[in-house]
């Protein structure tokens, strides 16, 4: 279903899951108000009902595509931040280089005040679990499972270990250069705020990821 650019993966009266494209922001910022999924999302629901709300339960980085959960009440809302932990979140990467069969990285990570995070002792514990699907003579395709939510943790941990997602110009400013940042959530599973049912939301693997990896 697509409402002009907006592509909805699916809906029902508590919640509204989303496949954000890359390149946007989740919700705004000092510099852009309008250009954002958290607006497309609102102007969605408005039209539907002047009286609908949305709240956005978490976020992805602006170059990062894929699955976004926003509640339709506040109460929605917390329900699902305050189990936010319990939800499986997996990612499709594209790295740089060749990697293990299956690796699990734990590391401490800090934020700088000019919002770079690196790995450090004193910081806060982040948990990255992947697995390789397909590779090539220069980049491999793997499916990440991310324990922790820490900012920009898959791009920190993978960089750390010497396999950057391809695209990355903030922690690889130096490496391959690519149209876009090649890290994409693709799925989500979790309880049913209200229902109670579980759920398995899936996205393919995108076009491109596959027309680099071949």
């Amino acid at each position: 279903m697509k409402t002009n650019k907006l592509k909805i993966v699916y809906e029902d009266n508590d919640i509204l899951i989303v496949n954000k494209p890359n390149k946007m922001l989740t919700i705004s910022n000092d510099k852009e108000k309008e250009k954002t999924l958290f607006h497309q999302v609102y102007l969605y629901i408005k039209r539907k009902n002047k009286n609908n709300k949305i709240f956005i339960v978490h976020r992805l980085d602006y170059e990062t595509s894929g699955l976004v959960l926003f509640g339709k009440s506040l109460e929605v809302k917390k329900i699902m931040q305050d189990n936010w932990d319990k939800v499986i979140r997996k990612y499709m990467g594209i790295v740089i280089g060749k990697t293990k069969e299956s690796e699990t990285i734990e590391s401490y990570l800090k934020e700088t005040k000019t919002n770079l995070v690196y790995v450090s002792r004193d910081g806060k514990l982040a948990i990255t679990s992947y697995k390789k699907i397909l590779e090539n003579k220069q980049f491999t395709l793997l499916d990440i499972d991310i324990k922790t939510g820490r900012k920009n943790q898959i791009r920190v941990q993978l960089n750390s270990i010497g396999n950057p997602i391809l695209g990355d110009k903030k922690y690889n400013p130096h490496g391959i250069k690519a149209k876009r940042l090649y890290l994409h959530a693709y799925y989500l599973e979790f309880y049913h705020p209200r229902t109670k049912e579980l759920l398995k939301i899936e996205l393919d693997v995108p076009k491109d990821f596959l027309e680099i990896i071949s």
